[in-house]
């Protein structure tokens, strides 16, 4: 049997990367890929892939809303996210909106193969650093209340508007992109404003920044160059298949 990937990922170098690295495994082939969450959904309605490689920072729609709209609509479609995020909110919510496993881009190049064969074989997959992570919250947070964090003062919706506005959009551009009305945006950005005690735009996109809904551009290549020892990025560049030919991007 070979299974079907679907790659989500809006960096270049690392997308071509990770199909060099899916195709060179015996039983696997990549049959598309997707540059951002809106994409991605048409690209899963069209192809029906066995899986989803899925990236959480996006251009326009995230990787998390992308991810709760295709289990939606089709939920036996495996979802792995691979993504440099390790904090609760975005474990947490990625898990609720569906997605089968959870993976860091620092990861190991085995512990990347692992993740793709424990996700396609039906089952769950969170790395171990990941896991770690959320144990270690867990048993330290005892009988305390959970923070508030800018995070959980949004709904979903918000968080949506926050990014697509912070990427420069104006109220008509995302209320198109979001299929509603440029009134709408506007209410919203003005509630999720004040539930931030923001006060002008510079604010908004400082805010989205902390939150990691957008990245700064000095940041676009760290998918590709953080770490040198055995990550999935530097994998990309450094790993080899079984035949002994270097990977790299097509």
């Amino acid at each position: 049997m070979t299974y079907r990937i679907l790659i989500v990922e809006d960096h270049n170098l690392l997308r071509h990367g990770l199909r060099s690295m899916i195709t060179a495994l015996p039983g696997y082939e990549v049959v598309g890929e997707a540059r951002e969450g809106k994409e991605a959904i048409r690209e899963a309605l069209s192809l029906h892939p066995d899986m989803i490689l899925m990236d959480l920072s996006l251009p326009g729609m995230n990787g998390i809303e992308a991810t709760a709209q295709i289990k939606r609509r089709m939920p036996d479609i495996r979802v792995l996210v691979l993504t440099v995020y390790k904090t609760d909110e975005y474990v947490t919510e990625t898990l609720r909106v569906g997605a089968d496993g959870y993976v860091l881009k620092d990861a190991s190049y085995d512990e990347f193969v692992i993740a793709i064969q424990t996700v396609v074989s039906g089952k769950k997959y969170i790395c171990p650093d990941v896991s770690m992570h959320l144990i270690n919250d867990f048993l330290h947070r005892g009988d305390a209340p959970k923070a508030v964090t800018p995070w959980n003062k949004l709904t979903a919706r918000e968080r949506s508007i926050l990014k697509l506005v912070a990427e420069g959009r104006t109220n008509r551009m995302t209320g198109e992109f979001l299929n509603i009305s440029a009134k709408t945006v506007e209410k919203h950005r003005a509630n999720l404003m004040h539930k931030l005690g923001l006060h002008n735009a510079a604010e908004l996109i400082l805010m989205a920044l902390d939150m990691g809904l957008i990245e700064h551009a000095s940041n676009s290549a760290n998918g590709v160059n953080r770490a040198n020892g055995g990550s999935v990025s530097s994998e990309i560049s450094a790993k080899k298949p079984p035949d002994g030919t270097a990977f790299s991007p097509e």
